[in-house]
């Protein structure tokens, strides 16, 4: 992610393709080393590609994702959960029935 951001604040500060001393440059001016097989691959992949269109590919393709499916799952979590209570209270109960048994017995009889 540093590498696409520093990639980024080139783009928009007018370098339309940025070559990886670019990058290497921006990110040893707040003190961040840079991965060089990361930036390498960072640079090949994004070589003769408009970031703008990229984003906005990028932003078409995140639109179509849908973004119920974790509200689904979180109900039917809890559903689960809920099923697992009733089992754990009753073990409660046997282990306070079995302390009960004792109530009616003198430690000394």
């Amino acid at each position: 992610m540093k590498h696409l951001a520093a990639y980024l604040l080139i783009t928009l500060a007018g370098n339309a393709s940025p070559s990886a001393e670019d990058v290497k440059a921006v990110l040893s001016s707040v003190g961040i080393d840079a991965d060089e097989e990361r930036l390498q691959k960072l640079i090949s992949e994004l070589e003769g590609k408009d970031i703008q269109e990229l984003i906005a590919e990028g932003t078409t393709k995140l639109a179509s994702v849908p973004s119920g499916g974790a509200a689904a799952a979180a109900p039917a979590a809890g559903a689960a959960a809920g099923g697992d209570a009733p089992a754990e209270e009753k073990k409660e109960e046997k282990a306070e029935e079995e302390s009960d048994e004792d109530m009616g017995f003198g430690l000394f009889d």
